[in-house]
């Protein structure tokens, strides 16, 4: 069953602060959620929605992240703290870091002061201090970054519907409605029902894959390979 992460507001500002921002063009924009800059967070589960509703770097400050693995920031994960994978070797061998973990956005990657440590959390199946690489794919079971993890805003209500009062914003072309948060209380209505999903990436588990962002994979059309994102 899916759990949902929701940094929770109340109803009536989570309709306030999403509408100007749903009204332009902010939908799709790149965004790093909140939990990227706490160094005990080890990495989103693939199983989970996380919608966080005040995020400041989004015109509609709502950052969705949707059935995504990892950390936005690290596509290639880490083995331990500090430490990257393996990286490419022989003419590539300088084009991917393998000394390197993952860092908090914003410090400089291979200082210890800015390692993930993810000690006091942890992610089904891995241990504490390992951050899982993101899952890569074809299609809809890219679940990189760039089809998983941007700017969206509330378009509808958990009944599909959009005439109860609360303001909810038009997908723009190439992003359909799609329901994502179902009811998990009686006070979250203002957090549950639709956000606007880039076209061709909607989760589907029977889609997913066990192929995941490889550092040690530079060609283009090589299982694992990930370009750099964001």
């Amino acid at each position: 069953m899916n759990r949902w992460i929701i940094t929770a507001i109340a109803a009536c500002a989570i309709s306030a602060l999403v509408a100007p921002g749903c009204g332009s063009t902010g939908v799709g924009d790149p965004c790093t959620p909140d939990e990227e800059f706490d160094p005990t967070f080890q990495a989103f589960s693939i199983q989970d929605v996380s919608v966080e509703s005040k995020s400041y770097v989004c015109l509609t400050r709502l950052c969705l992240v949707n059935h995504f693995q990892g950390r936005v920031t690290c596509p290639y994960g880490q083995t331990a703290p500090g430490m990257g994978p393996a990286g490419p070797t022989g003419s590539n061998a300088a084009a991917v870091s393998s000394q390197d973990g993952c860092s908090i956005p914003g410090t400089t990657p291979g200082l210890p002061a800015s390692y993930v440590t993810a000690t006091n959390v942890s992610v089904a199946g891995f241990a504490a201090g390992v951050v899982p690489a993101q899952f890569s794919g074809t299609g809809a079971a890219d679940r990189t970054a760039n089809n998983a993890v941007y700017c969206s805003c509330r378009c509808e209500n958990v009944d599909g519907n959009t005439n109860d009062g609360a303001n909810y914003c038009a997908c723009p072309a190439n992003y359909t409605c799609t329901q994502l948060v179902t009811s998990i209380g009686a006070t979250d209505t203002g957090l549950t029902g639709g956000y606007c999903v880039l076209n061709g990436t909607q989760y589907n588990p029977a889609l997913a894959t066990n192929e995941t962002c490889l550092a040690s994979v530079t060609s283009q059309t090589a299982p694992g390979y990930c370009a750099l994102q964001y």
